[in-house]
């Protein structure tokens, strides 16, 4: 099944997408729900961010390709670790699947995007086991983890590196049931494809980064875990068209404009 949030008449509101069609919902996938016998057409709805999450978190450095690309490049040692690094982003940073990702005006030109992989909490969970982590996933989506990299450097926080308003497309929309270890991930810059990787090909997977988290943290329905991306991003600029693809999902697109 495929769930979304989408502006209808009343106000945002949660849907199962169809081929054609969204069927609107009273309630929320995760509490209670029933079909409101309303719909409207796929093509022509405004799709909002799937979920704003209680909680938002996002994992670092969690391919290999990446962690030895964006070493080389800085002419460093590449740094693997041994438990997932999970931290933080902020939910005024989210940014719908279509919506305009704002470059601001002090930003350098090492402006880049992140393919990631988003697992969405279903089931509250403290301390959990494995399997625990693995059955607390309600479904996954796609997110865009934009990051400037000249203030990530710098500053020692990622207040503006990676969680200025806009910086963090999520979407179009949830999909339950799907395996990443059968899913691509693929990234089109202005139409081309300048990356294609395998989705599930992560040092740690969605159930042990949800595991090491409920160590310290308990887990709660709409928290979303951000799973990292794969090899060395590119620069973006106002003009370019952004799509990241992850098979069995769908497509999360959006345009760069300045500030």
């Amino acid at each position: 099944m495929k769930w979304c949030r989408v502006e209808a008449q009343a106000g945002p509101c949660y849907g199962i997408v169809g081929d054609s069609s969204i069927e609107l919902v009273e309630g929320s996938p995760f509490e209670t729900w029933r079909k409101s016998g309303q719909s409207l057409p796929l093509e022509s709805a405004r799709l909002l961010v799937p979920v704003i999450p209680p909680v938002f978190y996002a994992i670092g450095s969690n391919y290999r390709g990446h962690v030895l690309k964006m070493a080389e490049a800085a002419a460093r040692e590449p740094v693997f670790y041994e438990r997932p690094r999970v931290g933080y982003r902020a939910n005024n940073a989210l940014l719908a699947h279509g919506g305009a990702i704002v470059k601001p005006a002090d930003s350098s030109d090492k402006f880049q995007y992140e393919a990631e992989l988003v697992a969405v909490i279903g089931k509250s969970g403290r301390n959990m086991s494995r399997q625990q982590a693995q059955d607390s996933i309600f479904g996954y989506t796609i997110g865009n983890d934009v990051s400037e990299r000249v203030w990530q450097k710098n500053d020692q926080t990622n207040i503006r590196a990676k969680n200025c308003d806009t910086f963090k497309p999520m979407g179009p929309w949830i999909i339950q049931g799907g395996d990443p270890a059968q899913m691509r991930t693929l990234v089109r810059l202005n139409g081309e494809t300048v990356h294609d990787f395998p989705t599930g090909d992560m040092l740690f997977d969605a159930a042990e980064v949800i595991l090491e988290i409920s160590k310290y943290n308990t887990l709660f329905p709409g928290d979303v875990v951000w799973l990292g991306t794969d090899d060395k991003p590119r620069n973006m600029k106002p003009g370019d068209d952004i799509e990241i693809e992850i098979t069995g999902i769908g497509i999360l697109k959006n345009h760069i404009v300045a500030a």
